[in-house]
């Protein structure tokens, strides 16, 4: 699948976000294509990050110690395909890489001038009853891959005759201004628009409060990507970590 990126001007706190992540290190390397830069306190789970950007350049980040596995001082990398190979021969698989959306400073400006439909409301703890069915009669596939949960830091819901027919939540991501989010619309109710506007209404909450709204999906999930840009969110770049599988 082909996903094309909007020219868009994306909010400071993001690009800061993530230029912190994957250059605000030691920087070994750094060109209009490619930049290689380590950082000191990855956790385990995120001890090699790439980012694709949308723009097109490819950063990489990692531990000094496996940078120095992977001699990246020693003997840099001229390009994608030389740094992927040396990650293979270290026995180092990346995990399937996640699409990032944001949306865009124009578009969060028409987000924030929107009135939430009647059909669309927060969800709160005496919701409890009406998720309890919304999650019985997902499958729990469904439920593993959005991760929606009532705790949530923001809930917000769809209805249908009083029926909780899709939903959305957020929560904090990384300790930053940024937050991530989850959506699942019961099978019966997909394609007619109700979780591009939940998930309008959730971002336009997260704005007010001064977060930044993230979408994530996996490149394969295609129905999912989807969402995102009928929801109004742009791409920002493809990001992969290292597999859980990956050797020590």
């Amino acid at each position: 699948m082909s996903v094309t990126a909007h020219s868009t001007l994306f909010s400071p706190a993001i690009e800061s976000f993530w230029q912190h992540t994957f250059l605000g290190g030691d920087v070994l390397q750094h060109s209009a294509e490619l930049s290689v830069a380590t950082q000191a306190d990855l956790d385990a789970a995120r001890r090699v990050m790439l980012l694709r950007r949308a723009a097109g350049q490819l950063q990489a980040v990692c531990t000094p110690a496996l940078a120095e596995r992977l001699a990246l001082r020693q003997q840099p990398v001229r390009n994608e395909a030389m740094l992927r190979e040396r990650l293979q021969q270290a026995d180092l698989p990346l995990h399937g890489a996640d699409y990032l959306f944001h949306f865009s400073e124009a578009d969060k400006t028409a987000l924030m001038q929107e009135i939430t439909p009647s059909s669309v409301r927060q969800l709160q703890a005496a919701d409890a009853e009406l998720f309890a069915a919304f999650q019985g009669a997902a499958s729990e596939q469904d439920l593993d891959d959005a991760y929606v949960e009532l705790d949530h830091w923001a809930v917000f819901g769809a209805f249908e005759q009083e029926r909780l027919i899709c939903a959305a939540s957020m929560y904090p991501w990384d300790g930053q201004q940024i937050a991530d989010m989850g959506v699942l619309t019961l099978p019966p109710y997909r394609g007619q628009g109700h979780a591009s506007r939940v998930v309008r209404a959730i971002s336009r909450h997260a704005l007010t409060l001064g977060y930044q709204p993230q979408y994530r999906c996996q490149h394969d999930n295609i129905a999912s990507a989807a969402l995102a840009r009928s929801a109004g969110l742009s791409l920002f770049g493809s990001w992969e970590v290292i597999s859980p599988d990956a050797a020590d």
